[in-house]
């Protein structure tokens, strides 16, 4: 479920803060050492580079917030992660349509499902992928797939966007908007 992955996603990187930060904002230079860190739970579709979906709501459950904004940064080791939810009464293809031309302006976008690509485009020309294996970027809940569920990603394998959609129930679809800015390996190219 979207909430599930956002949630273990936001909660990791939040008790990775919390650890390093003290649970507060900081920042820090002295002689060539730079520290910077934030979370707060301000952050809209516009923030992630995205609209919201016509009609659509914040979604939050009883437990987590329905937005996330982590940032961590040590030299050049950067971190970014900025997700919010939301929900609809439209059907998850109708939503998953509306978010394939706004996506684009990011690069292909590849749609994948269950951590696997769906159609012909199975990595983006700029080397992103369904997998979380190295290369593909991001695991959640520890499983080896990237989504128990639908998506749309489009960017790069550094940084990218990602619209997660859940099953709808109750009459709801409910979905997630993520952007992710991965630290660069020593060998990367982006």
């Amino acid at each position: 479920m979207v909430r599930n992955q956002f949630s273990s996603l936001i909660q990791a990187a939040a008790f990775g803060a919390i650890v390093v930060a003290g649970g507060a904002s900081c920042g820090a230079q002295n002689s060539g050492f730079s520290l910077d860190m934030h979370a707060n739970s301000h952050v809209t579709a516009k923030d992630i580079g995205l609209p919201v979906y016509p009609g659509a709501t914040p979604w939050k459950d009883k437990d987590n917030d329905s937005a996330a904004n982590l940032g961590f940064a040590l030299n050049a080791f950067h971190f970014t992660l900025l997700a919010a939810s939301y929900a609809s009464t439209d059907s998850p293809a109708r939503v998953l349509d509306y978010y394939r031309k706004p996506l684009s302006r990011y690069g292909e976008v590849l749609e994948c499902y269950k951590g696997k690509p769906v159609g012909a485009l199975t990595a983006t020309h700029s080397g992103l992928t369904c997998s979380s294996t190295k290369g593909g970027n991001i695991e959640v809940n520890g499983n080896g797939n990237s989504s128990k569920d639908h998506e749309l990603r489009a960017g790069t394998p550094l940084r990218f966007r990602i619209v997660g959609i859940s099953d709808a129930q109750d009459g709801k679809t409910r979905f997630g908007l993520v952007y992710l800015e991965l630290p660069k390996d020593s060998d990367s190219k982006d």
